[in-house]
């Protein structure tokens, strides 16, 4: 005898599922604005191994040193606090920097333009952000092509509608349609009016950095933003050991600014960095330690962040490789490094060489993220889009990692031992032989029990045929379309978004007058 499910006609069995999609995804974009971690983290770096690795970074900045290039100011902060300074080589007595990071907090906050939406950078929290700087994008209906500001502002939109992702991330692409001059203010000006949550400042030129300064000096207040961390910006090194004029530029405005910059090496192991993790941990902790040196010496108590992208080099070809056991391991042992120095940690997320959302995209960008979480990562960024080692952000790519990222955020959250979960009442009520579907401590949490992702089929064959026999990078489709669609944005007062709109276009054409 047919059930009722089963008399009804596919197409309500559809409806039926789009709608507790549809509540499942209004709960989730309610969602913790970060994860706070109740698990353990996985080190594989012992006592000796540590003290191994940070006497031969101290050797490193001691023998070797770090070259801080094209700017002369930066020297002279060196000079007079006591480092060694030979042209543009800097070098430090065993112990110099360690002693200058200890000012640096080791938990801030990065607050957002909604405070609800406000995050905490280190201690047991944990936070998902989008991939970083792809030049192109990728949808299966378009397939790859060059990003535009329409791409940019549509992942935006994207990212704000998704809880697993806290952040709204940087450039989350890059788009070519607008001059490189002014590309900074559009890119910034998304972030503020499409998506309230915390946002990446730009980091290509000093002055883009006052910008973005600026920027959040009128939508968020000059006095707040003056007195607090709003924004998160990336410096990377240019592996191994210089920090170039570009870098330094920003982060001398971030800093003055008291605003957070993350001192993150950029490191392809074998060509930036010796073949070996033990190699590579001492070269990225000295650059991580000089850097963030210098950011205390410009404003003590400034946040800074101790950063990673490592990925190690095919020694066949020279690609880079992701998802690697290599990937992993080096963020297990760098976490422990970074709380020594008592700095947040941020490394690498969702990383994939693949072209296209297909089974190598999962298998790689799960290992790394996996790794990243159970590394304790603080700060997860390309948790989100990765396809062809970051030159690609991919649509559906985006909302398939997010399902992973909300996976990891319950994983963090631990097992809950409490008397309700103990669920004794429950063995009570169900005799021996029974089941406890229909038991009352089932119908009490069955919508928040076990983890429920949104892109996964858990149906029958017969079910997944009659709704259209989809694969899951083809139901990405039809949910990024149904996000864009959808989208609502956040509210703003009006004489905030005229001010923001009205310096964009002064600054756009004073910007385009200088080139």
């Amino acid at each position: 005898m047919l059930q009722d499910d089963e008399r009804k006609p596919r197409t309500d069995r559809r409806e039926g599922r789009r709608e507790r999609m549809k509540a499942r995804a209004a709960r989730t974009g309610l969602a913790a604005p970060y994860t706070l971690r109740r698990t353990g983290i996985v080190s594989l770096i012992d006592e000796e191994s540590i003290a191994i690795i940070e006497r031969n970074a101290d050797r490193i900045l001691d023998e070797v040193g770090m070259e801080f290039r094209g700017d002369a100011e930066t020297l002279e902060i060196f000079r007079k606090a006591g480092a060694r300074v030979d042209g543009q080589r800097v070098r430090f007595d065993p112990g110099w920097c360690r002693d200058r990071i200890r000012t640096a907090p080791p938990v801030f906050t990065q607050h957002a333009r909604t405070p609800a939406r406000s995050i905490q950078i280190g201690g047991n929290a944990q936070v998902y952000c989008p991939s970083f700087g792809p030049p192109f994008v990728y949808d299966i209906e378009k397939g790859r092509r060059y990003a535009t500001i329409e791409d940019f502002r549509n992942i935006t939109k994207i990212h704000h509608q998704l809880g697993a992702v806290n952040h709204s991330g940087g450039v989350v692409v890059e788009p070519v349609d607008l001059p490189v001059p002014i590309r900074h203010l559009h890119m910034a000006h998304a972030h503020l009016t499409l998506n309230d949550k915390p946002f990446m400042g730009a980091v290509t030129a000093p002055e883009r950095a006052r910008d973005t300064i600026e920027m959040c000096r009128l939508a968020m207040g000059a006095d707040f933003v003056d007195r607090n961390c709003v924004l998160y910006s990336v410096v990377n090194t240019n592996a191994p050991l210089v920090l170039d004029e570009t870098m330094i530029g920003a982060l001398k405005e971030y800093a003055r600014a008291g605003q957070c910059t993350v001192v993150s090496p950029f490191v392809l192991g074998g060509a930036m960095s010796p073949v070996t993790i033990a190699a590579t941990l001492a070269q990225v902790l000295a650059e991580v330690m000089a850097s963030v040196a210098l950011i205390q010496l410009i404003r003590p108590g400034a946040p800074a962040v101790f950063g990673t992208f490592f990925s190690p080099i095919s020694l066949k070809t020279g690609a880079p490789t992701f998802g690697t056991p290599e990937g992993t391991q080096f963020q297990m042992c760098a976490k422990t490094l970074a709380d020594r120095l008592g700095l947040p940690f941020h490394s690498v997320g969702a990383l994939t060489a693949s072209k296209v959302p297909d089974a190598q995209a999962g298998y790689e960008s799960q290992a790394q993220l996996m790794g990243a979480t159970l590394a304790g990562v603080n700060f997860i960024i390309h948790a989100t889009g990765c396809l062809e080692g970051l030159l690609t952000t991919g649509y559906e790519k985006i909302v398939m990692d997010a399902d992973r990222c909300s996976a990891m955020m319950r994983f963090v959250q631990g097992v809950d031992f409490s008397e309700t979960a103990q669920a004794m009442e429950a063995f009570h009520e169900v005799p021996p032989g029974g089941h406890f579907l229909g038991a009352t401590h089932t119908q009490a949490h069955f919508e928040s029990a076990f983890w429920m992702g949104e892109m996964s089929d858990n149906g029958t064959y017969e079910q997944w045929a009659a709704e259209g026999a989809l694969w899951e990078h083809e139901r990405a489709a039809l949910r990024v379309r149904k996000l864009i669609a959808d989208y609502q944005p956040p509210e703003m007062d009006i004489a905030v978004r005229e001010s923001l709109d009205d310096f964009v276009a002064r600054r756009s054409r004073d910007l385009q007058g200088e080139t």
